[in-house]
């Protein structure tokens, strides 16, 4: 009976000796499937982030149009930063080109109360304004109204009209007030000061002296002489050398 067994035993082993390589070939497929279960895992992508690197990536190639000129391939950055550029440009143009209008608008209504004020003095014909790029020009003609020929002193007359003016000045703040004394080209004789240079300074200072008299605030002031250097007319006449001799009371432009 046990050698029945055995024999059969035996056999059936003899029978599937050559089927051994499939435990083999069976630990292979299962280490097989478990690596391509981790390479799966390790390829799935975060949908989010793969959106925004795509957009982020098409907004830093992509051309942009600046309003206003050509074409401009600007990279880096993203298209709301690029085109918010040119806008800030223009609104900065806007705003340069509106307080410029307003300044002007400042500067011809000083300009209107000077020529009224002069008008009430009887003075229209020796105060004459002007608004030029440099900004508003009170220019003052001096013979007989704000100095004697070769001094330097502030006559009644002048000091009546500054006082006039003052007020006028002294309420525009935004400007500063620079004074300029002007000659003609005659050398100085038989006076006290040894040049135009001198004489047109001393003039010039002496009206600003006369304004922080009348409350103007000094850092806003500024005396300079300008001797025979600037005329205004020809100084081959008698009447174009008188149109020569003044003071200007200059608010310059802001910008």
């Amino acid at each position: 009976m046990n050698r029945r067994r055995r024999r059969r035993s035996s056999d059936h082993a003899a029978e599937h000796a050559d089927e051994r390589w499939l435990l083999t070939y069976a630990d292979l497929i299962t280490l097989l499937m478990a690596l391509f279960m981790v390479l799966f895992s390790m390829s799935v992508v975060n949908k989010s982030k793969l959106a925004s690197l795509q957009s982020s990536l098409h907004n830093a190639f992509s051309p942009h149009v600046i309003p206003g000129g050509n074409a401009i391939k600007q990279t880096g950055g993203d298209a709301e930063t690029s085109q918010l550029k040119p806008q800030s440009a223009v609104t900065v143009t806007a705003d340069k080109t509106a307080a410029a209008h307003e300044e002007d608008r400042e500067l011809r209504k000083l300009q209107h109360e000077v020529d009224l004020e002069s008008k009430k003095l009887g003075m229209a014909g020796r105060v004459k304004t002007r608004v030029t790029e440099r900004g508003l020009v009170i220019d003052i003609l001096t013979d007989n109204l704000l100095f004697d020929s070769g001094a330097a002193q502030i006559k009644p007359a002048g000091m009546d009209l500054i006082g006039h003016l003052a007020p006028l000045l002294r309420h525009q703040k935004s400007h500063d007030v620079h004074v300029e004394g002007h000659t003609d080209n005659v050398p100085i004789h038989g006076s006290g000061y040894p040049s135009n240079w001198e004489l047109s300074t001393a003039r010039a200072s002496a009206v600003v002296r006369a304004l922080i008299v009348m409350r103007m605030s000094p850092r806003r002031l500024t005396a300079t002489g300008r001797a025979q250097l600037d005329p205004s007319a020809s100084n081959a006449t008698p009447r174009g050398r008188a149109r020569n001799r003044r003071v200007e009371i200059v608010l310059p432009r802001r910008g």
